[in-house]
């Protein structure tokens, strides 16, 4: 339940960010152990945060504190995910290698 629960938040993410996200959605990044476990504890947190408002029946309205500390953790979330470096996709290794066997 917490999942759909959270797809249902409105987020503010500013344009340039939204705009990365869409044009480069499936390139694959390289996540290390430390960003792996920031992603893991920060997800744990909002799934939390979500469930114990579902469980009291919390109405969700914009400026709430419980809505804003959500938004805040996904925006943190976001930002360490984002701060990952990109998998070369196939194209770019392939193009990479041939360039050096040019010269």
């Amino acid at each position: 339940m917490a999942a759909s629960m959270t797809t249902d938040f409105s987020i503010s993410m500013s344009t340039q960010v939204a705009s990365a996200a869409l044009v480069q959605r499936t390139r694959r990044r390289h996540i290390t152990p430390q960003a792996g476990h920031a992603l893991e504890i920060l997800g744990h947190a909002i799934e939390y945060l979500t469930d114990e408002m579902v469980h009291r029946h919390a109405e969700v309205f914009p400026g709430s504190s419980e809505l804003e500390a959500v938004q805040m953790l996904m925006a943190l979330n976001r930002q360490v995910y984002y701060e990952c470096p990109q998998v070369p996709t196939v194209g770019e290794r392939l193009r990479s290698m041939l360039r050096l066997r040019a010269a």
